[in-house]
C-alpha cells in the first residue's frame, strides 16, 4: 500500500478536533460502568479530567497542504488518579498538526483514582494499544501512514507508551473485529519525564525513542531515563536523550514555559524528521 492510496478519502483539517471513541460498543472491564467524566480547572487554566469508563482519541490533523503522513498517540499524565490534558496533550497535539503532524489525544482509564477498579496493564495500557491499532486502521480515513504512527506519554502516560514500546504484538489475525487485526507495535516511542515500567524487554527491534525529562526531576526518572537510554543503545535500539538543567517535573506545553526546555516538542519535530518520518507523500 502506498501514501497515495491512503491519501482517497478527505477527512482532513477541521475547524474543531473530533472524538473517536475507542470501543463504541463500550471498553472490556468497563461494563455497568456509567458515571460521567469530570473535568475541573487547574489554577494555572489546564483541564484535568478524571472518572473515565470510555477511553477515547481526540483528534488534531494537520491541513492537506502541510500533511507529512507521520501521526503521534498522546497520553497526558496525572499520576493514574487524572489526565492533565491540555499541557501534557492538546497544546502539544494542535502545535503537532500545525506542523504537519497529526495528533491524538488519548483519554485512558485511570487505574490509581480512589475506588477504582481499573489497572494499569489490564486496562489503561489495553487503551493505548487500541489507540495504535485504532489509527493504523484508519490511516486512511485520517490520511496518516499506518508505517508512521507513534506514541508520546508524559509521567504516568509515559510509562503507557513505554509499554507500547516494548510490548507489542502484530495483531490478532482471526479477530472479528478489525481494529484487533492490526500490529500494536509503534513506529516510534517519545517518553517524557516518564514513569520507567519495572520490566522493558529491548532489542535492536525496539521502536526508536525520543527521551526527555529535567535535571531536578525525582530521582527515578532524572537518572532512570538517562539509564535506559544506555540499556536501548546496549541493546541495539536506537535513542535520542536530552536532559533540561534546572527543570523538575511536568512541564509539558505551556505558553508559560521559558528558556531552552520550551523547545523541546521542536527537537521532537527535528527528530521525526532527522529519522525520515516527516516525508511529504508525493
Amino acid at each position: 500500500m502506498t501514501f497515495l492510496v491512503l491519501m482517497a478519502p478527505l477527512l482532513l483539517a477541521a475547524a474543531e478536533p473530533s472524538i473517536v471513541v475507542l470501543w463504541p460498543q463500550g471498553a472490556p472491564g468497563s461494563e455497568g460502568k456509567t458515571g460521567e467524566e469530570s473535568v475541573r480547572i487547574a489554577p494555572a487554566g489546564d483541564h484535568v479530567v478524571s472518572n473515565v469508563h470510555k477511553p477515547s482519541l481526540t483528534v488534531y490533523l494537520p491541513e492537506r497542504s502541510s500533511a507529512t503522513g507521520a501521526a503521534v498517540i498522546l497520553a497526558p499524565g496525572g499520576g493514574h488518579r487524572e489526565l492533565w490534558s491540555d499541557h501534557e496533550g492538546h497544546n502539544i497535539a494542535k502545535w503537532l498538526s500545525e506542523h504537519g503532524v497529526a495528533g491524538f489525544v488519548l483519554k485512558y482509564r485511570l487505574a490509581r483514582e480512589k475506588d477504582s477498579s481499573y489497572t494499569v496493564e489490564g486496562h489503561a495500557f489495553p487503551d493505548m494499544q487500541r489507540a495504535v491499532r485504532l489509527v493504523r486502521t484508519r490511516a486512511a480515513q485520517f490520511a496518516v501512514d499506518p508505517a508512521r504512527i507513534g506514541v508520546m506519554g508524559f509521567s504516568a502516560g509515559g510509562e503507557l507508551a513505554a509499554l507500547a514500546g516494548t510490548r507489542f504484538d502484530a495483531g490478532n489475525g482471526s479477530a472479528a473485529d478489525p481494529v484487533d487485526r492490526a500490529s500494536s507495535k509503534p513506529a516510534f516511542q517519545v517518553l517524557v519525564y516518564p514513569a520507567i515500567p519495572k520490566e522493558m524487554p529491548l532489542s535492536k527491534e525496539t521502536p526508536p525513542a525520543f527521551l526527555v525529562c529535567g535535571e531536578n526531576d525525582r530521582q527515578n526518572i532524572s537518572q532512570g531515563l538517562p539509564e535506559l537510554y544506555l540499556a536501548m543503545k546496549r541493546a541495539g535500539a536506537s535513542a535520542e536523550l536530552h536532559v533540561y538543567a534546572g527543570v523538575g517535573h511536568g512541564f509539558g506545553m505551556r505558553p508559560s514555559l521559558k528558556g531552552p526546555v520550551s523547545g523541546w516538542v521542536a527537537r521532537f519535530h527535528e527528530w521525526l524528521g532527522t529519522r525520515g518520518f516527516l516525508q511529504s507523500p508525493k
